[in-house]
């Protein structure tokens, strides 16, 4: 190893460190490694801060505007209203009815989305006991159903990550969406499987509502809209994913398509030019950015060459792509739901399993695809954002906790990791 990729490697340990200790605001720590992958000459000004003018990332900034004018609209509380008549009539019918509406919901919102799962899991932890369908059954699983997408067409996030690292790896792969969306999809499937095995034998008790669920479905009762404004919003919603499904055509004016709307979105006054900014300066787009720049200078120095070359040594030439992928996924969502930096660990493993294939002479894009999404197949630990809510307001031990998880994260990543090899071959 040269000094450059041990220095790297260095100030990228560091800031998985200051990630995990949670000691600076969530966004910061990225921009810190940046400044310091300029202070010790291993990238200047231009390639550290490169995320920020990424085009991924920008679509990103774009999609969080949207996404925060969507959960303004009546949307919300017809949501609210199905879900309780879901619960209201029981049974294992009603059961798979809630989760694959929560699911449905998803499919708006996207993988990842802070703000769906805590509104979901509020609403959820408003439900009263009844024997035919006890609450303790219904949030923990339709609780982790507001990460499975059930029709995958808003992927915005994690197809962007996608071509970044394929991108930075100098890879020019066609991806085409729906092919992606179709990986997300049999994530979604081995989800689903997993409920309905589980469906018996998953605790029967009352839980607990929490003040913050408490305030989410006061929050949740209307629309802050009019009529027009919520056409409006949804109009330019369709548009922008609309655009993102034809980048791959069209080009850099997919992503532009969504800023449009983000504009027609402040003219009409659905948003204010406040709440747009904040929405696309969020801290998870500093993340994503800032991270961007620390996994091109571990690129630049060689060291994810270095690790891929080292990594395909020990697994030999002869080994099943499959396993490969598998090992790769798991390796990423442990460390994602270790750290809690999910984005930041995606960007640390995908080039790594880029290399590696590039070494073994196969082609890294189903591996990229589904490395990427497995950063937020973790789950199986209550110390995370949305677990820790699942338990917290479902009332559940740790063994009643686990007993769900861990089976679920094994079977997501099988499901996960033959969808990519099939819509992808190796």
């Amino acid at each position: 190893m040269t000094t450059q990729m041990i220095i790297a490697l260095g100030i990228t340990i560091f800031m998985i460190v200051l990630i995990m200790i949670d000691k600076l605001p969530f966004g910061s720590v990225p921009l810190l490694a940046c400044l310091l992958l300029v202070i010790f000459g291993i990238a200047d000004i231009k390639a550290a801060f490169a995320g920020f003018s990424n085009s991924t990332i920008v679509m990103l900034a774009e999609f969080m505007a949207i996404i925060a004018a969507l959960q303004k609209t009546s949307f919300i509380a017809a949501f609210k209203r199905t879900m309780f008549n879901m619960a209201d009539k029981g049974g294992f019918k009603a059961f798979l009815l809630l989760i694959l509406i929560v699911m449905l919901g998803c499919s708006l919102f996207g993988t990842g989305s802070t703000a769906y799962y805590v509104m979901v899991i509020g609403l959820l932890s408003t439900l009263p006991y009844t024997k035919k369908l006890p609450p303790s059954k219904v949030v923990m699983t339709a609780g982790f159903a507001a990460n499975h997408p059930l029709l995958p067409f808003n992927t915005a996030l994690q197809y962007g990550i996608v071509i970044a690292v394929l991108g930075s790896a100098g890879i020019a792969a066609e991806v085409p969406v729906a092919k992606f969306a179709i990986v997300n999809f049999f994530l979604s499937m081995g989800f689903l499987l997993n409920c309905v095995i589980q469906y018996k034998i998953l605790p029967d008790h009352d839980i607990k509502a929490t003040e913050d669920a408490k305030q989410v479905q006061a929050s949740t009762e209307s629309s802050s809209l009019t009529k027009n404004q919520e056409y409006i919003t949804y109009v330019v919603f369709v548009i922008a994913v609309i655009g993102m499904l034809l980048q791959s055509y069209i080009g850099d004016a997919g992503y532009a398509i969504a800023g449009l709307s983000v504009a027609v979105i402040l003219i009409s006054g659905v948003m204010d030019f406040n709440e747009i900014r904040n929405s696309i300066s969020a801290p998870i787009i500093l993340m994503s950015a800032g991270v961007i720049g620390v996994a091109d200078a571990l690129g630049a120095t060689g060291l994810t060459d270095l690790v891929g070359s080292t990594v395909a040594g020990m697994l030999g030439t002869s080994v099943n792509p499959f396993v490969l992928i598998l090992v790769f996924c798991i390796l990423t969502s442990v460390l994602a739901t270790l750290t809690g930096s999910t984005i930041g660990t995606v960007y640390i493993f995908a080039p790594l399993a880029i290399a590696t294939c590039s070494n073994m002479g196969l082609d890294p894009t189903a591996a990229a695809c589904a490395i990427v999404i497995s950063g937020w197949c973790g789950h199986f630990l209550p110390i995370d954002g949305m677990p820790a809510m699942v338990m917290g307001v479902g009332n559940y031990s740790i063994w009643e906790f686990c007993k769900f998880t861990v089976p679920q994260y094994f079977i997501r990543l099988l499901f996960l990791t033959a969808g990519a090899l099939i819509m992808f071959p190796m």
